[in-house]
């Protein structure tokens, strides 16, 4: 897929809460085209600190009205700068990067987005995609607490949205692999995106199960093209580029099973 170097233009900052927000980003010609689970690389200017482009995982497309959707964490100043970007500025990014989910040939399957915490990201526009496919998305999110899930009610808009978090603030307590839903439906794929634990125990759960599973993973990353090998992940066909093979594999293809 081709790769663009656009600035984009931001639309709105909408504020989640105090370490979220989720960019709105237009141009002013058509947006590529992106597929779920793809990220972009961001330029960040306005912090001397940040020399390497950021890596943000596709939320949302907006075709109707040109956006893209990027829902940023602020954990450093170059993450706290996006989030301090005014509404008419400009951000230079490099996209669309890495391969996505797998989009399925014929309507119908039954898929389970599993996500946590800002993992749950690249799930929303997945299930949009898969829905507008004519198969049929359930969601499964896990957070600390309440605070932590983030854009429950657009999730709710796209298919079944069930909830755990760790301390019973709302949905199920425990973790995700724990929830009810697990054993009262049946799912032909599972898609993950999250912390590391998380996701080794969602592909464990699908492997017991005999699910496909795919999980997006979360590596390190700088350039964001498979030039510096800093995000490197042990796969059955030997060392890989996440960036660039990924971020999305199937679990089958990862050494897990070998973690401890």
């Amino acid at each position: 897929m081709k790769k663009y170097q656009l600035d984009l233009i931001v639309r709105r900052v909408e504020r989640l809460r105090d370490d979220y927000v989720v960019l709105h980003l237009t141009h002013h010609q058509p947006l590529p085209t992106m597929l779920p689970g793809q990220f972009v690389e961001v330029k960040v200017d306005k912090s001397p600190t940040t020399f390497l482009r950021r890596p943000i995982s596709i939320n949302f497309v907006d075709e109707a009205n040109n956006e893209l959707w990027l829902l940023v964490h602020v954990v450093g100043e170059g993450t706290r700068a996006m989030a301090n970007l005014e509404c008419g500025s400009k951000l230079d990014c490099l996209l669309p990067l890495g391969n996505g989910y797998m989009m399925p040939e014929t309507p119908g399957g039954r898929y389970l987005l599993i996500g946590g915490g800002v993992g749950t990201a690249p799930l929303l526009y997945y299930g949009y995609m898969l829905r507008n496919c004519g198969c049929e998305p359930t969601f499964l999110l896990g957070g600390r607490t309440a605070d932590d899930v983030m854009q429950l009610g657009l999730f709710e808009q796209t298919g079944p949205t069930y909830v755990t978090t760790e301390d019973g603030s709302m949905g199920e307590c425990g973790y995700v692999t724990a929830h009810t839903v697990l054993g009262r439906q049946s799912f032909d794929r599972i898609a993950t995106c999250g912390p590391k634990p998380m996701m080794m125990a969602v592909a464990a759960y699908a492997a017991a199960h005999g699910i496909e599973c795919e999980a997006s993973l979360e590596n390190l990353m700088a350039c964001g093209l498979g030039a510096c090998l800093c995000c490197v992940e042990k796969t059955d066909e030997g060392n890989v580029c996440v960036c660039k093979d990924g971020p999305v594999f199937n679990v089958k293809r990862l050494q897990w099973q070998n973690s401890k």
